[in-house]
């Protein structure tokens, strides 16, 4: 009897799209909405005018992340414009109807502009991920401009956040963390921001697969290729050891990932030997023979 209701459910749809907001509103208000929330609040992300490009991949949490800003503009605090927009990179046929269906079913008003950037990496031997990633992000902020946006947001959430610092400790050599918001360098007046910077992974997931929605994973020609061997174990990342790594100190201090979070957020100047700011290095020499101890 059991087995049967596991399989009708396996064999269920997706939800529809109204009750994907409503399990928003109730059942994950407090982990997704709340979060998504304060974090918008907390690091002053949004502002009334404001345009945005809400920028979706057709994984799982950019899909998240444009649910959760409609939900955002339903309760009517201040006056601002969404825009969701998927770039194109390069994607199968099968990727690109994927999105498009997803969006459909969610009700989510797609602006869709195509790239080459997957042709342009994937002869790429050294990093071609960070360097599909960074043209990728150019493309989006051009394109997001052209839509008379002044702010990008990307689908990054905690869990990408305390991986990256750790990532620069023991792969970089540096102390630095994914910031909750940029200015843009390259395009003038234009800003990124990480609107759920303070969601857990494993709460996105449980939307998910409560809503029995299915997202691509990573739609990439050169991850493509390593699919079957990813699900045997053999291809690994350096963000997958870190993963992997913070899974295992969990299991002896189940504070281990707010300690990681938090550690970027109490620096002590005072007991660090050096630190840049604007590009300049400032060490603890400078000007130590005219302090006390």
């Amino acid at each position: 009897m059991e087995s049967t209701q596991k399989s009708a459910v396996a064999e269920a749809g997706p939800a529809s799209c109204a009750e994907i907001e409503l399990s928003l509103r109730k059942k994950f208000h407090r982990s997704l909405f709340s979060r998504f929330a304060k974090a918008i609040n907390e690091y002053e992300l949004l502002a009334p005018g404001d345009r945005v490009a809400v920028c979706i991949s057709g994984g799982k949490d950019s899909m998240l992340m444009a649910k959760l800003f409609q939900e955002l503009r339903r309760h009517d605090k201040f006056p601002f414009e969404l825009v969701f927009l998927v770039m194109d990179p390069g994607y199968s046929e099968e990727n690109r109807r994927a999105i498009e269906e997803n969006a459909r079913l969610m009700e989510i008003p797609i602006t869709v502009f195509e790239s080459e950037i997957f042709g342009a990496v994937y002869d790429i031997e050294k990093s071609p991920c960070y360097l599909c990633a960074r043209m990728r992000r150019g493309h989006l902020y051009n394109q997001a401009r052209e839509l008379g946006c002044n702010k990008i947001a990307l689908g990054h959430h905690y869990d990408d956040v305390i991986e990256t610092i750790l990532m620069g400790m023991l792969y970089g050599g540096q102390v630095q963390t994914m910031m909750p918001k940029l200015h843009s360098t390259n395009f003038l007046g234009m800003e990124l921001i990480r609107p759920m910077y303070l969601i857990r992974e494993d709460d996105i997931r449980h939307w998910r697969d409560y809503n029995r929605l299915h997202f691509l994973q990573c739609a990439c020609r050169f991850t493509e290729g390593l699919a079957d061997e990813k699900k045997e174990g053999n291809v690994s990342s350096k963000r997958q050891e870190v993963k992997n790594l913070i899974r295992e100190m969990k299991k002896t201090n189940p504070f281990v990932e707010s300690n990681i979070f938090r550690s970027v957020e109490n620096v002590n100047l005072a007991t660090v030997i050096a630190y840049k700011k604007d590009g300049v290095t400032h060490r603890f020499t400078d000007g130590y023979d005219g302090e006390e101890g």
